[in-house]
Order: structure tokens, then C-alpha cells, then sequence
């Protein structure tokens, strides 16, 4: 006869104290994503450059704000931990040390390297958040939505209000207000157009995707940014590969191809001009050539200049955005491998590369795992933003821009939730046999040997 298991007033006073705890900690994760979500539109989709009102507020310090009380309340009350933060997440932690060590004792500029190091301090706080709080794909979708519209609806904006203006410079502020930066977003969030695109089945969504990618297109193209048409080709071979190749979508490469040359011909004059003096060395007749020209002297100058304030300062570097004052002309190296070198030094220039080397482990630990096709379509799209930046990476000087710190999260972010899914998915004698493999063993063997185990009966 079944004994029935006796519910003591204690067992349900614990069960709904339980409940209670876990419906608070989703009230305080919710809140947490909230703020995590307004800082991620706040900074990518800047809506106080294309709403007037609300410029009167200081949207960026409300939003940062609000992710910092999420950090301090919410982060670690849901279902990862502080103690779950993955090795790369203390590389940046400890190169932001260095930035700081390197700011206190600048030999240019301390107030502004330190004023400028606390305000790239916030990537730290919103990569950690992205870890803890976005755990599982439906806040992954949500937060990678936001970036990719964004910089979709930055760019019809830029081409709006800066149709006229040369290389869309200072249309809009912030991170967007140089060329160059505008540029290496779009690039950065292209791979992830391509994935809304294939995982949608409505034709109005479609249409949609395929409308902000064109508009990104055509204002990269108008940008006429050198180094972001390198990142462009790269970070999009490596995509088709994922997406055309991998995933037969051979339509996809036939498409893209012509898409760009169209907007070449069409609104890629100033591109086609810059580009010349990569492989000609003498001025040109040009406005666009000449400056161009002039763009390519004055880079090489910089990029010697940034190898002697290496020399001069190896360990600490300059400060954050101490170059500009330092190289004489009041301009950024356009090497993120050398601006990192040259203002924090060589310490943190090795972090960097150790950051984003992790960004690259976790991929190839993703790809281990079997993954659904949406899964693997984000994981491509990662792969070609990450390889892009490498690369472009080189051509431009984007060491305090986040999008690129963003793809590394979104790694960490995936492996992460393959992990859990992984294991909550495995059976439960697993820990048994983990736990004591010697008895379980022989206990396997007696199973499959009926024999044996009667001569072992008592």
C-alpha cells in the first residue's frame, strides 16, 4: 500500500515563500532588462538628434542611470550570477583599470582622460547587464532588434536631413556625428538585418528589412568612409558565407552583388574618388581626390606620431582621447589597435586583444553545439560583425565606440544560454554517474550480464 506524502504547514509556508522569492526576482530582472533595453535604444538609436523635445533632456544620463540602479538591485538576483561573469568580462573590467591608471597620471591632460575614461566605464556596466539579464532568445531577439533598427532608422535619417551635406558629416551628434563612426555601425548591425529578414514570415516585415538595409547601404555609401567599404566587403563575405553558402541561399550573393554596384554607380562617386589614392600617390584634379589625398598624408603622419608616443610612454599611454592633443594636428590615429596602444598602452593593447579573442572562443564553442537555424543564423551574423571590426578596425579609430563591445556580449550571451538549455535538457542520471563511476559502471555491466548478477545474489 502507497504511503501518501504528509504537506506539513511548514512545507507549504516554504513552497509559497519560494513562489514569492521567484516572483520578486522576475519583477526586479524586468525592470533590470527595462533599463537595459532604454540604454541600448538611448545609445544607438538616438532619438533626441530626430525628436527636438525631447533634446532638452538628458536622455543618455537618465538611461545610464537607470542601468546602473539595475546593475546595483537587479543584476544577480535572477538566474546567472555575479560569480558566472565569463573570463572575457574581467578583461574589460581590468583594461578600464588601466584606462584609469593611465588617465590619474597622464602627462597631457588628466581632467579630460579621466572625465573621458568614467564616461566609457558605462560599456562595463551595460556589457554585464547583457550577460545577466538577457537569458534566454526571446530578450536576445529584443535586444539585438534594437540596435539593428536603430542604426536602420539613423541612416534614413542621415540621408534625410544630410542629403546635401558632404559625407553626412554632422548631421546628426553623438557617435553618428563623424562619418567614419556612422559608417562602422552600419556595418556592424548589417548581419543582423539579414537575420530578421530570413526569420520573419510576414511580407510586410520583409519588405521592411530589405528597405532599412538598402537606406543603411546607401548612406555607408554616402559616408564615402574608406575603411568602412573595406569593413563592408569583409564582414559581408564572411555573412554570405554563413547565410548563401552554408544556408543555400545562393539568390542572396546574386542580390547583394547587385546592390552594390547600383548604389556605387548611383551615390558612390565620393567613395570611388577616396578610394583612388589608396593605390595613387600623386594629388588629383578633384575636389573629393584632393581631399582625399590630404586625408591619406595626414594619416600616415598620425600613425608615426602614435608609434612615438608609444615609445615614449609604453606602459600608460597618453590618456583616453590625449592623442588628438598630443599628435600637433588635433586628430584621432585612425588605428584602434595603435589608439589603444598609444593612450592607454601596451598593458591594456593586450587585454583589448585577449577581449575580443575570447569573442572568437566562444563562437567556436557555440558552434559545437547543434543549434536551431535561428540560433545559427545569429551566430553567423556575430562571426561577420566580429571578423568586419577586425579588419576594419585597422582603418579606423573606434576603441570607445560599444557596438563592437556589444558583439563580443552577444557571444558571451549565447554560449551562456546554450549551456543552461543543455543542461536542462540532460538526463538525470548523468549526475550519478558523474558522481560515482566505478559502481556505476560495474552496477551497467550486471544490467547487460544476467548471469553474473545471479551469482552475486546472496
Amino acid at each position: 500500500m502507497t504511503t501518501l506524502p504528509v504537506i506539513t504547514t511548514s512545507t507549504r509556508e516554504h513552497k509559497v515563500n519560494a513562489v514569492a522569492k521567484l516572483s520578486e526576482q522576475a519583477q526586479i530582472s524586468g525592470a533590470g532588462f527595462f533599463w537595459l533595453s532604454a540604454f541600448y535604444f538611448v545609445y544607438c538609436g538616438r532619438p533626441e538628434d530626430w525628436f527636438h523635445g525631447l533634446g532638452l533632456l538628458p536622455m543618455a544620463k537618465i538611461a545610464g542611470l537607470g542601468a546602473i540602479l539595475a546593475l546595483l538591485f537587479g543584476a544577480g538576483k535572477g538566474k546567472r550570477k555575479f560569480r558566472d561573469l565569463p573570463l572575457e568580462s574581467y578583461y574589460l573590467l581590468a583594461m578600464i583599470v588601466v584606462l584609469y591608471l593611465a588617465a590619474l597620471l597622464s602627462p597631457v591632460w588628466r581632467g579630460g582622460a579621466l572625465s573621458r575614461t568614467l564616461e566609457f566605464s558605462k560599456v562595463y556596466i551595460v556589457w554585464v547587464l547583457t550577460f545577466l539579464l538577457v537569458t534566454d532568445l526571446g530578450k536576445f531577439r529584443r535586444i539585438v532588434f534594437i540596435q539593428t533598427a536603430s542604426v536602420a532608422v539613423i541612416s534614413l535619417v542621415s540621408i534625410i536631413k544630410g542629403h546635401s551635406q558632404p559625407r553626412l558629416e554632422g548631421v546628426l551628434g553623438g557617435i553618428y556625428s563623424n562619418p567614419n563612426d556612422l559608417a562602422f555601425a552600419i556595418v556592424l548591425s548589417l548581419p543582423f538585418c539579414f537575420v530578421f529578414l530570413l526569420t520573419t514570415r510576414s511580407l510586410g516585415r520583409k519588405l521592411l528589412w530589405i528597405s532599412g538595409m538598402l537606406a543603411m547601404a546607401a548612406a555607408l555609401f554616402m559616408t564615402a568612409s574608406r575603411g568602412g567599404f573595406i569593413t563592408l566587403l569583409v564582414a559581408g563575405t564572411v555573412c554570405l558565407w554563413h547565410f548563401a553558402i552554408r544556408g543555400r541561399r545562393l539568390y542572396l550573393i546574386a542580390a547583394s552583388g547587385l546592390v552594390v554596384v547600383i548604389l556605387l554607380m548611383a551615390a558612390g562617386g565620393p567613395l570611388r574618388d577616396r578610394l583612388s589614392t589608396l593605390w595613387n600617390d600623386e594629388p588629383a584634379d578633384t575636389k573629393q581626390e584632393n581631399s582625399a589625398y590630404d586625408s591619406y598624408e595626414q594619416r600616415k603622419f598620425l600613425m608615426e606620431r602614435a608609434i612615438e608616443g608609444i615609445k615614449e610612454h609604453p606602459v600608460l599611454g597618453l590618456g583616453a582621447r590625449n592623442f588628438e592633443t598630443y599628435s600637433s594636428n588635433w586628430h584621432e590615429v585612425h588605428m584602434t589597435y595603435l589608439q589603444i596602444a598609444v593612450e592607454a598602452g601596451i598593458p591594456a593593447l593586450v587585454l583589448y586583444l585577449l577581449f575580443f579573442g575570447r569573442g572568437f572562443q566562444n563562437l567556436r564553442r557555440v558552434l559545437k553545439h547543434k543549434l536551431d537555424p535561428e540560433v545559427r543564423l545569429l551566430a553567423g551574423a556575430i562571426h561577420s560583425c566580429l571578423i568586419g571590426f577586425v579588419v576594419g578596425a585597422l582603418f579606423s579609430p573606434e576603441a570607445y565606440e560599444f557596438f563592437p563591445y556589444f558583439a563580443v556580449a552577444y557571444t558571451s550571451v549565447l554560449l551562456a544560454y546554450l549551456r543552461e538549455a543543455s543542461q536542462s535538457t540532460a538526463p538525470a542520471s548523468e549526475p550519478v554517474a558523474r558522481a560515482r563511476p566505478a559502481a556505476y559502471a560495474v552496477a551497467k555491466r550486471l544490467s547487460r550480464n544476467p548471469s553474473a548478477a545471479a551469482i552475486l545474489k546472496p
